[in-house]
């Protein structure tokens, strides 16, 4: 069970997890955890799945998964009998009301729907990942003079589930550097997982680059691939300006992670939000919605 808490209502609620059952199995059980490390964890499988859910095929999947987790609809740019395969219905367009975002350049707003936890002050070389896993920037990044400039700073983790919006958008107005590629493994970013692998984070997938605001500082983002995950889409154009709010890429099917990192003194979060994180539990965020404001 995922407990998460709901900021609208101020109430803890419990998130309907996608094949739950099986992931608890997968990352509890031996035979589980052998055919994780076997198969479900290598590139193959998710880029077999992924494929499936390209085609045609796959569209059958939509009603039901609509269905299953009350996803929203009436705010995409589709219908539900639009989409040509999954995989279009999961990276969906939402319409220009969907996601409304502040003009106030001096309001810290969330880059996608999640749910998030935030870490102030950080140790580069124990960074949370769960209570009791830590992990180092220098190693998520393999670049050590990028890392080194967000020691003390502010760690933010927003996770998006599968029935989540799977785009990411720029929180500010600025430039982004180029995307580096890091290989790596597809274990799920669930709570469930990262509950037993330790490090996860720098064992997947990930990509990352600097965006230079220019209300927040030099802001470093990760963005984390997952199991089904098997591409992560840049739409960006290098060292060109962007606008707040403007779309920076998007996860095909799957859930998966981004991962902001803050230099010292340059943003102060929402207290709800760091209060839920100090007791571990994520807080539900929607792209857009404030969750701070620069410092």
């Amino acid at each position: 069970m995922i407990k998460f808490y709901n900021r609208r209502t101020k109430k803890y609620e419990t998130e309907k997890v996608l094949g739950e059952k099986y992931l608890e199995w997968s990352y509890s059980s031996p035979i589980g955890m052998s055919l994780l490390n076997l198969l479900i964890k290598k590139k193959i499988f998710s880029k077999v799945y992924g494929y499936f859910c390209d085609t045609s095929r796959s569209r059958k999947k939509i009603h039901n998964f609509i269905s299953d987790f009350d996803i929203d609809i009436s705010i995409s740019k589709k219908t539900a009998f639009e989409f040509e395969s999954f995989n279009d219905f999961f990276t969906r367009e939402l319409t220009a009301k969907a996601r409304p975002i502040t003009s106030n350049c001096k309001i810290l707003t969330s880059p996608g729907d999640g749910r998030v936890l935030v870490y102030e002050d950080i140790d580069l070389d124990k960074l949370v990942q769960v209570k009791g896993y830590t992990y180092s920037l220098n190693e998520l990044l393999k670049d050590y003079s990028t890392a080194a400039n967000y020691n003390g700073g502010v760690c933010m983790i927003v996770r998006l589930c599968p029935t989540d919006y799977h785009r990411f958008h720029f929180i500010d107005n600025g430039s982004c550097s180029k995307t580096n590629k890091i290989k790596g493994d597809f274990y799920s970013v669930s709570p469930i997982a990262l509950k037993k692998i330790p490090q996860l984070y720098c064992k997947n997938k990930r990509e990352w680059s600097v965006f230079h605001s220019e209300n927040f500082g030099d802001i470093l983002q990760v963005e984390v691939g997952a199991t089904c995950v098997g591409t992560i889409v840049q739409n960006y154009e290098v060292d060109s300006p962007v606008k707040k709010g403007q779309e920076k890429g998007y996860f095909k099917f799957g859930g998966s992670t981004v991962i902001l990192f803050f230099e010292p003194n340059k943003i102060k979060i929402d207290r709800d939000i760091i209060k839920q994180s100090k007791l571990g539990i994520e807080t539900k965020i929607l792209m857009g919605e404030k969750i701070g404001k620069a410092n």
